[in-house]
């Protein structure tokens, strides 16, 4: 019988991948993912478990102390001896390094983030009283500036959708390919841009969670959670469309209960949907990076004109901060600057 949860599934093939690597990392790493397990998603400690064995392997080969040492050796003593210097060398290592003759690289918000998983595992042993000082305090994050918010204007909004449902400019092969999925992607889009979804919360919608009656979808969010959203009628009618086209299709199988499913019918995956937004939006807005995360931001930012609530927005996003909100949609300074020089009379009429 098919697992129609997608997160439980997806959470279960990561708890296995980080057994996996907890094979290649200090026995004492065991310690800490056990004790952090009620605390975080099993993405997040996969996450800690691949920047931990990037640090150990800066350790065990670039570092005098414990040059040509196993990891797989290594002991909490050995921790004990990590020094605020030796995190600073994994900095400056981070930028660029070589494992198996591969080169990779890091910029400063790549940097940032597996310094903090480091930091959580210090954290972890001197709460525990294990090592004498969390030497991860005394190193500053690496600061970046933010990236521009990339989104989709108005017109490009059309643009996609148009592309989507019809198929103008592409050649006479992709058009070929395009009537066989051009509900489906339309309807995809549609949510996308009229509900401002994650990529995950999409992927992982069942048929069963969706209530036209109502209007209305329930999705899974970051940590679990299952909660109600809304759709115009829109969305309504593009989903709607694509459900008589999927009801249609007799080669699905019964036990697949994927909203949107892929041309091997079965459950489309994240890398999948990335390339069908990025198709798209390669014709709608060419010189955009758009991502499925730039059409989520987009929905934000026309959320936010209309309402001009970043709680309201907050909200129907899932952020549990809305200073995130804030930095991500009040962020559209130069329409605020635009409507601010309104506001201010020199000269009483």
């Amino acid at each position: 019988m098919r697992n129609n949860n997608y997160f439980q599934s997806r959470d279960e093939e990561n708890i296995l991948k980080i057994r996996e690597l907890r094979l290649e990392l200090p026995a004492f790493c065991g310690q800490f993912f056990m004790g952090i397990e009620n605390q975080t998603m099993p993405l997040t400690r996969l996450g800690y478990a691949r920047d931990l064995k990037i640090f150990f392997e800066f350790l065990v080969t670039n570092t005098q102390e414990f040059y040509g040492k196993k990891i797989s050796e290594l002991t909490l003593d050995d921790l004990n001896q990590v020094t605020s210097t030796h995190l600073e060398m994994f900095l400056d290592y981070l930028t660029v390094y070589k494992v198996d003759k591969k080169v990779y690289r890091n910029g400063l918000k790549g940097k940032g983030r597996k310094l903090s998983s480091v930091r959580a595992l210090l954290k972890y042993f001197f709460k525990k009283e294990k090592i004498d000082n969390n030497v991860g305090t005394k190193v500053d994050t690496p600061r970046y500036r933010e990236s521009e918010i990339i989104r989709l204007e108005v017109d490009e909004v059309v643009k996609i959708l148009n592309i989507s449902e019809e198929g103008s400019g592409m050649t006479t092969m992709e058009k070929g390919f395009h009537k066989h999925t051009k509900e489906r992607d339309f309807a995809l889009l549609s949510l996308f841009l009229g509900t401002g979804i994650r990529i995950s919360e999409c992927v992982g919608l069942n048929v069963d969670d969706i209530d036209f009656e109502n209007n209305a979808f329930t999705i899974t969010r970051k940590g679990g959670s299952r909660v109600i959203l809304y759709f115009n009628d829109e969305v309504k009618d593009a989903l709607e469309k694509w459900m008589v086209i999927r009801n249609n299709n007799k080669e699905i199988p019964k036990d697949e209960k994927a909203l949107f499913i892929s041309l091997q019918n079965k459950r489309m995956g994240v890398r999948a949907v990335e390339k069908l937004v990025k198709k798209y939006a390669s014709y709608a807005a060419p010189l955009k990076k758009i991502t499925p995360h730039k059409l989520r931001s987009t929905y934000g930012t026309n959320l936010y004109r209309e309402t001009n609530d970043i709680y309201v927005v907050a909200s129907v996003l899932g952020h549990k901060d809305v200073n995130t909100t804030r930095k991500h949609y009040a962020a559209m300074s130069e329409d605020i600057r635009r409507e601010a020089a309104t506001k201010v009379k020199l000269r009483k009429d």
